[in-house]
């Protein structure tokens, strides 16, 4: 059983910047599109952004210009580096893995999870 182990989270104000890291334990396919979402406090799963091994990543409107996905096929791992946090981007962060494509924000479409890493920036 493959599992996504996220690394980076923290508390940090207004303006810093945090770098996540995930890497899956195994082996999980040749091709597989590595994404991240956020879930605040009563609020649903979000997707921030996914990319697939060798193309651009894709973001959501509200991260454009703010964070950056990048991806070492080598070591089979993502990092989103997160510059000019806000308080808005409070949430817990999930790494995850889909094997086929589809809609980056479905969430059923995602056959692997991490176990979530906590985001909090202060005012």
């Amino acid at each position: 059983q493959v599992q996504l182990v996220e690394s980076g989270g923290g508390l940090v104000q207004a303006g810093d910047s945090l770098r996540l890291s995930c890497a899956p334990s195994g082996r999980i396919a040749t091709t597989y599109a590595m994404a991240w979402f956020r879930q605040a406090p009563g609020k649903e799963r979000e997707f921030v952004a996914g990319m697939w091994n060798a193309e651009n990543p894709y973001y959501v409107n509200s991260v454009k210009g703010r964070f950056t996905l990048s991806r070492d096929n080598a070591k089979s791992t993502v990092y989103l580096q997160m510059n000019s946090l806000k308080p808005e981007d409070t949430a817990i962060y999930y790494c995850a893995v889909r094997l086929v494509g589809g809609t980056w924000s479905a969430v059923n479409e995602y056959k692997y999870w991490g176990q979530g890493t906590q985001v909090t920036v202060s005012s």
